[in-house]
């Protein structure tokens, strides 16, 4: 009994032992087999086709062609830009009226506000001034519209006869001409225009309710022109100030100083036209008298007229001039009478107006053209009329805005850092005199709409 416990320790250190070795073993093992897994293995060859290249994937945006996101980015912004127009027009047209009264007053506006100034400077206080000068203003152009009614009325017998008579030697000419007209197709033709007035009766007596439409509408217009025109002369300061309250503060100064230069555009384009249209009436007025076209003075106002609608004006008056006078006095009168007209508006193309307009309302003539045809379309006549005004503002603000936004750039590059800069300055320190207007309205860079200081 006594040997028992030695031969048990004994196995039990045996065993111990070859745990231990069997342990060393694997782990000898899985150290072989871990470093042949990441060991390269240099004998093995693997073709090139068999080789998946796994890039990452880009940015889809950055997958765009550079033009392509330019285009993008421009285009939604040119519908957005496409759809705030659309809306305003759409706007404009549903009170085309207000817009169209408010526009003419700012027209007058133009032209009689000189007038107030120099009341003003006379001693003649604000009130009594611009009443005064509305009340001649609009005495006088009613006058004018009442003296070309009363010729017309005054004329219009003997302008029957004449047109009558003028058919009647037109009738002769042409049944005597090469062309070979007879009698019988004149006759015809003369039976077809009867027709279709007999058939379009319906629509001349709808034509004739609306037109009395038109001069309830008209009305309307000429008392908010004349109201506007006299709270623009009186208090357009005013007006002016409180309408820079609703810019934002960031924008204001700019848009303070584009105002006063856009007045003076307007300012300077209502009175050189108004002297355009007044040398081209009186001349092309004395040529069709001395050529004895009868209502030769109406036909002058009409030119005059008709001169506030650039290029298109002129051409409609001269053709109305020229057709007066061929169904009254024949064809070589008709001939001296375009040559008079002709003659006049070259003169007044290439000498006067860039004399009288001078270059800052000057606009070229294809966006003349444009401009007169989109207003007309948009609003007719008093479109075709506010449409050049329009565009030679315009021109004028978006040119000073630009060079105020270059300014402004320029002074902030050059703008000291440190202890310098003006953010640094004492409280106490005053400041630099600046050009911008401050947040409760314009003091220096307002338009003179009232009065000229």
């Amino acid at each position: 009994m006594s040997r028992v416990p030695g031969w048990l320790g004994r196995v039990g250190a045996g065993l111990t032992e070859m745990g231990e070795r069997l342990d060393e073993r694997r782990a000898e093992v899985e150290k072989e087999h871990t470093g042949h897994e990441h060991e390269p293995a240099a004998d093995v060859v693997v073709p090139a086709e068999h080789v998946t290249v796994v890039t990452a994937r880009p940015d889809p945006a950055q997958a765009v062609p550079w033009g392509v996101r330019v285009a993008a980015e421009a285009g939604w912004r040119v519908l957005v830009l496409a759809g705030t127009v659309w809306v305003l027009m759409r706007v404009i047209s549903a009170v085309q009226l207000v817009v169209l009264a408010f526009v003419a007053a700012l027209l007058i506006t133009a032209l009689l506000q000189p007038t107030v100034a120099r009341l003003r400077r006379y001693g003649l206080p604000r009130g009594p001034a611009t009443a005064l000068t509305a009340i001649l203003g609009f005495v006088i152009m009613g006058l004018i519209g009442w003296f070309v009614t009363w010729q017309v009325m005054e004329n219009i017998d003997n302008l029957s006869n004449q047109i009558q008579a003028g058919i009647d030697d037109l009738r002769k000419w042409l049944l005597n001409s090469p062309f070979h007209v007879t009698d019988k197709q004149i006759n015809q033709i003369a039976k077809s225009l009867r027709e279709a007035i007999g058939a379009n009766t319906d629509q001349i007596t709808s034509a004739g309710l609306e037109g009395v439409t038109v001069i309830v509408e008209a009305l309307t217009g000429i008392l908010l022109t004349m109201f506007s025109t006299l709270f623009l002369l009186y208090d357009g300061r005013r007006i002016w100030e409180w309408t820079l309250k609703l810019v934002p503060a960031a924008a204001r100064p700019g848009v303070a100083g584009a105002g006063p230069r856009a007045w003076r555009t307007l300012t300077a384009y209502v009175r050189g036209t108004v002297i355009v249209a007044m040398i081209d009436a009186i001349f092309i007025g004395l040529g069709i008298y001395f050529l004895n076209v009868p209502m030769a003075v109406p036909l002058a106002v009409f030119i005059f007229l008709f001169a506030f609608v650039p290029l298109v004006g002129a051409v409609v008056s001269g053709a109305l001039a020229v057709v007066v006078a061929l169904v009254t006095q024949g064809v070589f009168t008709a001939v001296m009478t375009l040559v008079v007209v002709l003659a006049v508006q070259q003169i007044e193309g290439h000498v006067l107006q860039p004399f009288i307009l001078g270059r800052a309302v000057r606009v070229h003539p294809l966006a003349v053209v444009l401009s007169v045809a989109a207003g007309g379309m948009i609003a007719g006549i008093g479109g075709a009329v506010v449409a050049v005004p329009l565009v030679a503002v315009t021109n004028t603000v978006v040119g000073y805005l630009r060079q105020y936004a270059r300014e402004a750039a320029l002074r902030q590059a050059q703008q000291p850092a440190g202890a310098t800069a003006p953010a640094a300055r004492p409280a106490d320190a005053a400041p630099a005199p600046a050009a911008s207007t401050p947040p409760d309205g314009p003091t220096q860079q307002t338009p003179a709409l009232a009065e000229e200081q």
